[in-house]
């Protein structure tokens, strides 16, 4: 297992206009804090070859506060890191799945926005009830169960304002055909859900299985809000 040292130091611009780009915002550097595995070591490994990687930055946060968590809530190395980026269009594949010894990318698919969230487009971010929006930040994965969308996982989160009413908003991990390449085929973009994280159907059993039971689920979108005030982030 490779280990650096990273962290990241936060530049925030004064004043915002426009929903921003972690690139805009942010710049990092490797200081004095072991984690398990760096952006370098994910991208250079050879089975990742081919893949669309997520963003330098959006990487950093997510493996800085994947350790984070790991060391608070002892985690097990054994636990892959699971990272959605909502600053991407719904036509593009935005989840990854991240071997966190080997660093090789064991998924990379589609998944939907809560439907107030936006459009082709995830622009909105709420932890409030029946907002029908996605929720920023880490979450823990939890248990699973048979719902009305099937096999679906529950989540837990970890961000106080941001997304620690998932669990009581019911926003889980399940499959749905709207999900699924074909219905970017016929609308032009992904449908949308209640505020989960759906995934097509014929990957969602899969995807389950690899992240279920106290993985690290990191869930990043264009909101310089929780940017500047996510306590994981910021710690």
């Amino acid at each position: 297992m490779k280990k650096i040292t990273l962290s990241i130091i936060f530049i925030f611009s004064a004043v915002y206009t426009n929903l921003i780009s972690a690139d805009d915002v942010f710049d990092t550097k490797k200081l004095e804090e072991n984690i398990l595995l760096d952006v370098d070591y994910i991208k250079s490994n050879p089975l990742n070859k081919g893949y669309d990687l997520p963003s330098v930055n959006i990487l950093n946060f997510a493996l800085s506060g994947y350790q984070k968590v790991r060391k608070e809530r002892g985690i097990s190395e054994s636990k892959p890191l699971a990272v959605i980026d909502f600053s991407l269009p719904s036509t593009q594949k935005r989840l990854w799945i991240i071997e966190m010894n080997s660093g090789e990318i064991i998924h990379h698919g589609f998944v939907s926005h809560g439907r107030n969230s936006g459009d082709l487009m995830a622009k909105n971010f709420s932890n409030t009830n029946s907002s029908y929006m996605s929720s920023l930040g880490f979450y823990l994965t939890g248990e699973t169960y048979q719902g009305k969308h099937g096999y679906s996982l529950r989540l837990d989160g970890l961000e106080a304002g941001f997304n620690d009413k998932a669990r009581e908003r019911a926003i889980v991990i399940h499959g749905a055909a709207y999900a699924e390449e074909e219905f970017i085929q016929q609308t032009g973009r992904l449908g949308r859900s209640l505020g989960c994280p759906a995934l097509p159907q014929e990957e969602t059993a899969m995807v389950i299985d690899l992240i279920k039971e106290q993985s690290v689920l990191f869930i990043y979108g264009n909101d310089p809000n929780y940017l500047t005030k996510s306590n994981i982030l910021n710690s």
